[in-house]
């Protein structure tokens, strides 16, 4: 599995953004400099990010963005699923028809192996992430059931 670019550069944006916690609001086009990312794929990622209540925009003079919700109730997986839509490794796990389905014998197992790889990003918070120190890894039996 490999995240796209959108979902990458949407981590780098609330990263970005959770450095201003406290410091009162920063503008898309703030975020889309201090990260080094293009100034339109930043606003792009604001309106998703907004839209999912992970980012909040205010308005007037005094008005930019500010997280949603505390760093520390940010996870990965949040992210992710703000820019891609839910996470689904297989087309099974979205419920999308498959020419195998009849006979795969995979699909009871690839919602036990979507929910561990969802499980291990909703693990590491957006304030794990501003931390100095990488975040603990997440072990993945930890979200098997």
């Amino acid at each position: 599995m490999r995240l796209s670019n959108l979902a990458d550069y949407a981590v780098i944006t609330m990263c970005q953004a959770a450095t201003h916690c406290g410091d009162g609001r920063v503008s898309a086009a703030e975020l889309a400099a201090e990260s080094g990312l293009p100034v339109p794929t930043v606003q792009k990622l604001v309106s998703k990010l907004t839209a999912a209540g992970l980012l909040r925009s205010v308005r007037g003079a005094h008005g930019g963005l500010q997280l949603g919700r505390p760093a520390a109730a940010i996870t990965v997986a949040d992210i992710v699923e703000a820019v891609e839509g839910r996470i689904a490794l297989t087309a099974c796990v979205d419920h999308t028809p498959c020419d195998f389905e009849a006979g795969c014998s995979m699909k009871p197992h690839w919602p036990i192996i979507n929910d561990a790889m969802r499980g291990a990003l909703a693990g590491i918070t957006l304030a794990q992430l501003r931390s100095p120190r990488a975040p603990r890894p997440v072990k993945i039996e930890e979200h098997l059931v």
